[in-house]
């Protein structure tokens, strides 16, 4: 049952989820209650903190249909779980989509019986049916039973038809067609269909509940820690030590305070973007064709908006059926460059077969989409229609929706850091067990009393495991977090500036990011009779103002005039601005005036315009006979689409019957749709030409269209009957400048061992031809381009390689098979020659589907990544990161949020509302953000180990000296903790994070846990030393002539005191506090937290030294010289209030040496033994930035005793004969390869996969 039981939600999206249905049981319920009572109520907070235990031991396994509770596990790396409690709904349908009508007569009827039905209201709804009429009709129906549950505020319905919970996203659900939304959901809805609808969707808000403080509270106070802290302080209390309790009490109140103050505000500010004009009044269409005004809380999918003229913020996810809207996609996409949209396209009215009917879908039909959030500028429409839109998604369902899903539940940041953090603690707990036992034992051999027996022996484990340990590790991550603040760099996720230390590896997107965001006109190539003319600067020339070259390029565009200013899309915006033009929009009282006008015209200036007509090539002359007003009228758009790569427009210069289609696009594209004649035979030559040097290319073509299609045809005819048959009229070569810092930042990155890879949407070979240009990919180096095309007409999937530079002709193959399983992935090259992959969105998707094996290898050395759509850019991530990268991301906002959430570090250069979604935001628009962030996180890193590190040793320094004082019946006194704690940790640790960034990026890089070979080392030994003072001072105190029991009649000081009897020495202790050995340990650890702190300050390559830390090195300076000065010369007031007892000068002279020899070993095993014997030999062999073009790591150092240099190779470093990073050993294998990089003579076929696992074929040149 199990096995059958376990269901999966979400199958292959990004939060896949396992489900386990539970019932509850009641005798269970009543052991773990009577286990709370037991255990006073610490057995509930277990629970509270393992779902799947609570979930486990209070109920029984039972089928996902009748669970009452569900308990769900990511399928992640994480594997979190989840807890969820099944309700119960009455409805009267089992879908939202089932027809009211249909299911009362025949309630088994399902949403696929009909297409009225699916439509949920029939195509001739009856109008006259009365209230009572309906309740009538639905009085003996009975509601049927819908299970659901609610999850990251998401609901899941129980499906009886797939047995699994499913959730009702909106009417994507019903893969309904783009015929079908024009025929069937384009009349909207009854009031009745709306709310039974509303039942399922909800109400239509994304609703950011900001939770209460006493909430906040609750959850903030029962963490792990802070509970722990409250047992540490009632056993202090226990115990007398009323004044640290009341101190830690003290900080963890601050603690608590500053969290709760942070978390609200984070809440408080996603409420308020999200709250902003999220509720509007909206007109709807009703199935009678009637218009009502609601609230846009009351929308469900299916309902039909009317879009206001004057404009509005979307309040949900809907497509347009008629009209055209102009949109600002800021929100979502980070540009402000307003977007056209147009009427989802009608292949029913176009006169198409249904083969031509594709499902809708919002990714394929977003430029028909009109998305929550988005802001709607102005409509466009003609005489007595209304702009309308289908709503297909609400609430958390729609586009802004996921985005604020995804920042209100993160995934939890995996870093190796907090693991080993928790791996430490564990240590710490062990070792504190040692203790635990050590004193229990010790403590009944001398008799003591019971309850001193448990305080003691329970205050081993509150001084092992710091208090202050949380409040100090997040103190480096603030000081970086206001330092990046400082250089306009800000932060929401601060726990990523540590894991910002750790990349290796930076993703960039090119236009904004690497380049300017601009596009310069750097000249134009006609086309006449087939070849081409010499390039022209311009297209500004009176020549050519009534060419249809220039008509191309003043009317093939999306621009819209907005408050009298031209926007739109910049590339299209400098194409207009080219030829001088002026562009003019009807107003609406023309458009009704004229009844059919179009709204946009464009029109060349006067002074361009010649005087009178001029002759012209004969099949012109239609052209120019209306000269004297030349105007040429747009009469339909049809947006640019990132798939098909082009835009069309049809146009009719004034006064002409036939009218001509302009064409747009990707030159390869343009070129496939237009007459073989017309296409220059050096197209592919000059093309190529142009691209290698790094210009961005466009293509134009013409086609005079039939003057059977007037202009109600033109309105619902579909493009590809338009885009066939094209004259090519030539190129526009426009220039994508690089930003002035870029060449030197990636100079930076790759001094620094950081790999760089750019993922870009713009064309392949302008895309490595600005690799080039910016050092991504130096000049030697061979790019090697991998073009995968899917299966067709019975041949599988193959990839052909091609050099870049060297583009070969197609070969005459030969065949040779390879397993898959002997050829590994890609890095260090043969021969010390250095090779890149590039590749395409589209061989990227083929790759993936159909050479899985082989895209480790080459995302290994892929280096341009092209034509890459936002969700590929987000799976190259996830790849990458898939092979152990530390992956950063640096784009502008447009379409990178999905990359920039998913990178360990994602840096947005926009400051608009999609910066939300990544962790960084930088207000200099350029990338010399990066290496700034990168050393930040270096130092914030090494901020965390070095405080890590100074935390433990402080534990254990105190662990010993209690536990050496346990021997003996004593302790350290309350104001000596007191003086520890706060005035010696507290004060080193607040002020040893201080220590700013080096100022450049260093080859090495950073440890990525705590528990690696040499701070293990460090730690360990640092840890024996003190140990080994600690004991030395403790036993030669007690071989000193003049020592003997303390009591409280003794004076050591006046070594001719009489020998007295001998008192009880808890006549006035209790604790027995004051005596030699309690005196002489504190004075020695005191010290030693001092040295470890100084030795544990870590400057070069990561921070600047210590030394210019003036906060540290003034702390460290003032305690020494106290500590000093009470050693050296008492004060009677200082010793009483620390319980110090007076002891003989010559025994301090000797304890200060012993702190001397403590801090000159501490210091020699730290700085020349760790830092120049294991780092330089064992440790730079396993540093991770090693990959493809970068040198390998240099040798270890010379001259170090060749016997015991193997032997600390071999006992810290076994693992550099198997690196652990996977691109590493990936890496490894690779340079043994012969088959590897792929020739480019090759073509590599993909085959049936054999069960043993996969084959594919080389086929190679003769």
């Amino acid at each position: 049952m199990q096995k059958e039981d376990l269901k999966v939600l979400n199958k292959g999206e990004e939060d896949e989820m396992e489900l386990q249905a539970y019932r509850l049981c009641r005798w269970r319920l009543a052991v773990v209650g009577v286990g709370v009572l037991c255990t006073g109520g610490f057995l509930l907070l277990l629970l509270y903190w393992m779902p799947e235990w609570c979930v486990k031991s209070t109920c029984t396994r039972t089928t996902a249909r009748e669970a009452q509770v569900v308990l769900l596990q990511s399928t992640d790396e994480f594997r979190r779980w989840f807890l969820a409690k099944v309700r119960v709904m009455l409805a009267p349908g089992r879908s939202p989509f089932h027809s009211l009508e249909t299911q009362t007569t025949s309630p088994t009827s399902t949403s696929s019986t009909s297409p009225n039905v699916a439509n949920g209201h029939t195509p001739h709804p009856s109008g006259g049916s009365s209230d009572q009429e309906l309740i009538r009709r639905y009085a003996d129906y009975q509601p049927t039973q819908i299970r659901y549950f609610t999850l990251h505020s998401t609901k899941y319905y129980w499906n009886d038809e797939v047995q699994n919970f499913e959730v009702l996203t909106g009417l994507e659900d019903l893969q309904v067609s783009c015929s079908t939304l024009h025929s069937e959901h384009s009349a909207g809805l009854t009031r009745n269909q709306q709310e039974y609808r509303r039942l399922f969707f909800g109400v239509n808000e994304i609703a950011v509940k900001v939770p209460s403080v006493f909430k906040l509270l609750i959850k903030e106070v029962l963490n792990p820690f802070y509970i722990f802290q409250l047992f540490s302080v009632i056993l202090w209390s226990a115990d007398e030590y009323y004044y640290y309790a009341m101190a830690i009490v003290f900080m963890s109140v601050i603690s608590i305070a500053t969290s709760l103050y942070t978390i609200k505000k984070q809440y408080v500010m996603l409420h308020d973007m999200v709250a902003a004009h999220s509720i509007v009044r909206v007109s709807v269409c009703r199935a009678n064709n009637e218009i009502e005004e609601v609230m846009s809380t009351d929308l469900v999918p299916g309902d039909v908006m009317v879009i206001p003229s004057n404009g509005t913020i979307m309040p949900c996810d809907s497509v347009l059926i008629s009209g055209t809207c102009i949109v600002n996609e800021s929100m979502l996409t980070g540009e402000s460059v307003p977007v056209t949209k147009t009427n989802l396209p009608n292949p029913a009215q176009g006169g198409k077969g249904a083969e031509q009917d594709g499902v809708y879908n919002t990714e394929e039909h977003k430029r028909h989409t009109l998305f929550c959030g988005t802001h709607v500028i102005q409509t466009r429409f003609y005489t007595g229609e209304l702009v309308k839109a289908v709503v297909v998604c609400t609430g958390f369902s729609t586009a802004k929706g996921q985005l604020v899903r995804s920042i209100l539940y993160p995934k939890p940041t995996d870093f190796k850091l907090y693991r080993d953090a928790y791996l430490f603690l564990l240590c710490l707990v062990a070792v504190a067990g040692i203790g635990f036992v050590y004193s229990i034992v010790l403590s009944i051999m001398n008799e003591v009393p019971a309850k001193t027996i448990i305080i003691e022996s329970l205050d081993i484990i509150t001084i092992t495991v710091p208090p202050a340990l949380p409040a100090a590790m997040t103190a480096g991550i603030v000081y970086a977090q206001r330092r990046l603040k400082r250089i306009g760099i800000f932060c929401i996720s601060p726990q990523r500036i540590n894991i910002c230390g750790q990349l290796n590896l930076v993703c960039f997107d090119k236009t904004g990011t690497l380049t300017e965001d601009g596009l310069d006109l750097w000249g134009v190539q006609r086309v006449e009779n087939g070849s081409f003319h010499l390039s022209e600067e311009n297209a500004y020339k009176e020549a050519l103002v009534k060419s249809q070259f220039v008509a191309c390029m003043a009317t093939c565009h999306s621009l819209t005039k907005i408050e009298g200013e031209l926007s739109g899309d910049p590339l299209d915006l400098k194409m207009f601005e080219a030829t001088g033009w002026i562009l003019e929009e009807a107003t609406e009282e023309e458009t009704s005036l004229h009844n059919r006008i179009m709204p946009t015209v464009v029109k060349p200036p006067k002074q361009l315009l010649p005087p009178e007509p001029v002759t012209s090539p004969e099949q012109d002359m239609e052209l120019y006979e209306l000269s004297s007003a030349y105007e040429i009228g747009i009469v339909r758009q049809f947006p640019f689409s990132s798939a098909l790569q082009r835009m069309c427009v049809v146009a009719r210069l004034l006064g002409e019957k036939r009218m001509d289609a302009y064409l747009k696009g990707a030159p390869e594209v343009v070129a496939s749709l237009c007459k073989k004649e017309t296409v220059p035979e050096d197209f592919a030559e000059v093309l190529e030409d142009y691209t290698k040097q790094g210009f961005r290319v466009i293509a134009l073509a013409h086609r005079r269209l039939e003057s059977k299609l007037t202009w109600h045809k033109v309105q619902n005819i579909s493009r590809d009957h338009i885009e066939t048959n094209m004259d090519f009229l030539g190129l526009i070569v426009m220039q994508n400048k690089l930003k002035a810092e870029t060449p030197a930042v990636l100079q930076d990155l790759h001094r620094a061992n950081i790999r760089t890879v750019m993922v870009t949407g713009d064309n392949m070979l302008t895309a490595i031809s600005v690799a080039r240009d910016c050092g991504m990919i130096p000049p030697q180096d061979t790019v090697i381009i991998a073009d995968a095309l899917p299966p067709r007409d019975g041949q599988s999937a193959k990839i052909t390689w091609r050099y870049a530079d060297k583009p070969s002709k197609t070969p005459r193959l030969e065949e040779v098979t390879i397993s898959l399983e002997d050829v590994c992935d890609v890095d260090e090259p043969k021969s010390q020659e250095h090779y890149h992959f590039a590749m395409s969105g589209k061989s990227y998707a083929v790759i993936t589907e159909h050479f899985p094996d082989m895209l480790q290898k080459l995302v290994l050395h892929g280096t341009v990544f092209a034509r890459m759509a936002p969700d590929q850019k987000t799976q190259l991530i996830e790849e990458l990161q898939g092979v152990d990268y530390f992956v950063g991301m640096c784009g502008d906002g447009a379409n990178d949020c999905g990359a920039l959430k998913r990178a360990h570090g994602g840096i947005s250069l926009s400051e608009l509302e999609a910066s939300v979604a990544s962790p960084f935001t930088s207000r200099t628009p350029n990338i010399s953000c990066v290496p700034s962030l990168i050393r930040e996180g270096r130092a914030a890193l090494i901020t965390s180990f070095c405080v890590f590190k100074f935390m433990a040793l402080y534990s254990i320094i105190q662990y010993i000296s209690v536990t050496l004082l346990y021997s003996i019946l004593s302790n350290l006194g309350d104001f000596q903790f007191l003086f520890i704690d706060i005035a010696i940790i507290l004060l080193i640790v607040f002020t040893m994070s201080l220590n700013p960034a080096w100022k450049e990026l260093v080859p090495r890089h950073p440890p990525s846990g705590l528990i690696s070979g040499p701070l293990l080392f460090s730690v360990l030994t640092q840890i024996l030393i003190c140990l080994g003072f600690q004991t030395v001072a403790f036993l030669w105190v007690r071989h000193q002539p003049w020592y003997h029991v303390w009591t409280p009649h003794s004076d050591a000081c006046n070594l001719s005191s009489h020998n007295m009897s001998e008192l009880n020495s808890t006549e006035l202790d209790d604790h027995n506090i004051q005596n030699y050995e309690n005196t002489s340990l504190f004075y020695v650890s005191s010290f030693q937290y001092l040295i470890v702190a100084i030795v544990f300050s870590k400057g070069k390559p990561f921070r600047q030294p210590s030394y210019k830390n003036y906060p540290f090195v003034l702390s460290a300076l003032s305690l020494y010289f106290f500590l000093f000065f009470i050693m050296l010369h008492p004060v009677d007031a200082i010793d009483e209030f620390l319980e110090i007892v007076c002891v003989p000068f010559e025994w301090r002279i000797k304890l200060f040496l012993v702190i001397l020899v403590n801090a000159f070993v501490s210091v020699l095993v730290e700085s020349f033994v760790l830092d120049v014997v294991l780092w330089k030999l064992v440790f730079s062999r396993d540093k991770q930035g090693s990959y493809g073009p970068t040198p390998a790591a240099p040798p270890p150092q010379a001259g170090i005793e060749p016997w015991w240099g193997k032997c600390l190779s071999w006992l810290c470093c076994k693992r550099k004969m198997a690196p652990k990073a996977r691109y590493m050993h990936l890496a490894q294998e690779l340079s043994v390869d012969p088959d590897w990089p792929p020739k480019p003579t090759t073509t590599t076929e993909a085959k049936p996969r054999p069960e043993n696992g996969s084959a594919y074929q080389i086929m190679m040149n003769s």
